[in-house]
């Protein structure tokens, strides 16, 4: 079934916090549903479908409809890291459209920064996972997972450092207009590369914020979207996909991208040249950089010439991308920012995005989300969004 225009983002918000010692994950959660439903013009009566991930206390979904008083007849808790949330708006579009539920929540929260989260802590799986055993051992952590990725890609296609470096460039330029972004100071090509070596090749500033915080998204029916007081938002195409180590036969140098960006671009019947914005998840510099090749907007190995020279910065280059600053610059919540990215992409369509960064006359936007290891198991998810 496709979902093209069955479905609308009626409602957004993004939480203020970067830090809340004072707050739980639960009412982080809350705050945001009722965010969303203000910026919808909603009530929590009206939301008779609930959507969360991982991030979720205890059972996801289940305790935060208790939690948030919420009677739903159709509840989600599709758990595929920071890509999640791009994936619940597509089964939100799906319940729609088999008439499951009309107005259905969606909601991401946590609190990394104030529990001392930074992704240099080994990363646990479980040793229940059928390739838990061979990584284990070796301890390995998300930004060396990363930097596998991005080391890979200099090897085969002479990607470079400076190039990387850009992709920093472009989010710091976007940040300074946004009051909330933890990172706002403008940086150059040579402070990135130059900052502290993290893991090689990925320095200091090629790496994400920890921030707490959060975001919710309303995905409602076109006819009830129309009765409300946002400008319109249609849902046009999507895509999923998992990507996994492959018992070794893997290629460091391909995400999830590859798969979940050509179903979104068929069945929304466009072209990654039709796009006029992108949000692209940017847990790293690298994790941009091979997104936007697996997506379509340059060859595969083409990245690093296609970021260079301020072309992600909006109002200078091809395509203006994290127009919010980013996980790069803004905010990270959670350990995995996938919601931020849809939300940026609606303020770009409704026309609210900052004035320095709007995009004139932007009516089709995309948000890719990567959840997981770029170099190991991940899922990809690809949204193509359209201004009514």
């Amino acid at each position: 079934m496709s979902i093209k225009r069955k479905a609308c983002i009626a409602g957004i918000y993004e939480h203020p916090t970067r830090k809340a010692t004072d707050k739980s994950v639960a009412q982080l959660h809350a705050e945001c549903a009722r965010g969303a439903l203000e910026d919808a013009g909603l009530t929590k009566d009206d939301v008779d479908g609930y959507f969360a991930a991982g991030d979720a206390p205890g059972l996801g979904a289940l305790n935060m409809c208790d939690y948030m008083g919420l009677k739903v007849r159709h509840i989600d808790s599709t758990e595929t890291g920071g890509s999640s949330y791009l994936i619940h708006v597509a089964h939100a579009a799906q319940a729609i459209a088999m008439g499951k539920c009309n107005v259905a929540l969606i909601t991401l929260a946590g609190r990394p920064r104030s529990e001392g989260s930074s992704g240099m802590q080994a990363r646990n799986w479980g040793a229940s996972l059928p390739d838990a055993p061979y990584e284990l051992p070796f301890g390995p952590v998300t930004v060396n997972q990363y930097a596998m990725a991005a080391m890979r890609h200099m090897h085969e296609f002479g990607t470079t450092a400076e190039q990387l470096a850009w992709i920093k460039v472009a989010a710091s330029h976007h940040a300074q207009h946004n009051p909330n972004a933890m990172l706002r100071k403008v940086v150059t090509v040579e402070e990135v590369i130059q900052s502290p070596m993290i893991s090689d090749p990925l320095r200091l500033l090629d790496c994400c914020v920890v921030s707490d915080g959060g975001g919710a998204l309303i995905v409602t029916r076109p006819e009830i979207a129309k009765s409300l007081k946002q400008p319109l938002v249609y849902v046009m195409g999507a895509g999923e996909s998992p990507r996994g180590p492959a018992g070794g036969h893997i290629d460091f140098t391909t995400s999830g991208a590859a798969w979940s960006g050509p179903a979104a671009f068929a069945e929304a019947g466009v072209t990654p040249a039709d796009i006029q914005y992108a949000s692209i998840y940017d847990s790293f510099t690298i994790t941009v950089l091979m997104q936007l090749e697996d997506l379509g907007f340059c060859k595969k190995g083409e990245g690093g010439r296609f970021v260079a020279d301020g072309n992600l910065i909006s109002g200078h280059g091809k395509l203006p991308f994290n127009t919010d600053g980013g996980g790069l610059c803004n905010n990270h919540p959670a350990n995995r920012g996938g919601i931020t990215k849809v939300i940026e992409a609606v303020r770009q369509l409704r026309g609210q995005a900052h004035p320095a960064v709007q995009v004139k006359d932007c009516g089709l936007a995309l948000a890719q989300g990567t959840g997981g290891i770029l170099a190991g198991r991940h899922g990809s998810a690809t949204l193509i969004m359209e201004r009514g």
